[in-house]
């Protein structure tokens, strides 16, 4: 799946992909929603190919929502944003891979290659062996241990949706989704519902942690 909003970025992509598995059934989507809907569908995908920013996401939700729900599939982030930061955040959230949308063809070729061959990819310019500070470190494992509804549920609270807009868009109760705000607060070691947007932001951001 070439999961990205530009058309010309799909269509680079697919580019790509023919160079490498030149048979593969390749479906894209240009929103989030169309990304869960064919997964829900029970698409059985060998690779995603996932921009950051699209319609639906914000930071590194979309990353978060698929390695929970859909564990076993390899999510390769490709983006505009070149940050180092970022970079390893998303390899820390567990992106088999980051390409820049930057490098040219034969490049992302060599990258979706190692990735299906079951090794990740990062730019060689990226230093990935000096490990993350302890408390940002704490916040992506208490993020990581969302699940799937429950990322959705933080991804609608930073959209300042109400328990009842997000009941709505979910087809739940306002009770089901009040359980979920709670179990989030307490996952993530917060006590307010701000609290827990401040806290994702700033790691979707790269800045530091700390919640007052």
């Amino acid at each position: 799946m070439i999961a990205d909003d530009h058309p010309l970025v799909r269509g680079a992509l697919r580019t790509a992909l023919a160079g490498v598995v030149p048979e593969a059934d390749i479906v894209e989507a240009g929103t989030f929603e169309d990304v869960t809907d064919c997964l829900g569908k029970g698409a059985d995908l060998d690779l995603v190919l996932l921009d950051l920013s699209m319609p639906g996401v914000q930071g590194f939700s979309g990353l978060m929502y698929l390695r929970a729900q859909h564990p076993g599939t390899p999510v390769v982030v490709v983006s505009g944003n070149e940050d180092r930061g970022v970079i390893r955040r998303c390899i820390e959230f567990g992106a088999s891979g980051f390409i820049p949308k930057s490098v040219d063809v034969e490049t992302m070729r060599g990258a979706i290659r190692d990735v299906l061959d079951g090794r990740a990819y990062t730019p060689p310019d990226v230093d990935m062996s000096s490990p993350m500070d302890r408390e940002t470190g704490d916040l992506v494992r208490r993020l990581g241990s969302l699940t799937p509804q429950q990322v959705r549920v933080l991804m609608m609270l930073s959209e300042g949706l109400l328990n009842k807009q997000i009941a709505y868009e979910l087809s739940v109760s306002e009770a089901t989704v009040k359980a979920h705000v709670s179990a989030i607060l307490q996952k993530l070691g917060v006590e307010s519902r701000t609290q827990a947007v401040i806290a994702a932001s700033k790691i979707a951001a790269g800045q530091p942690v700390a919640v007052e």
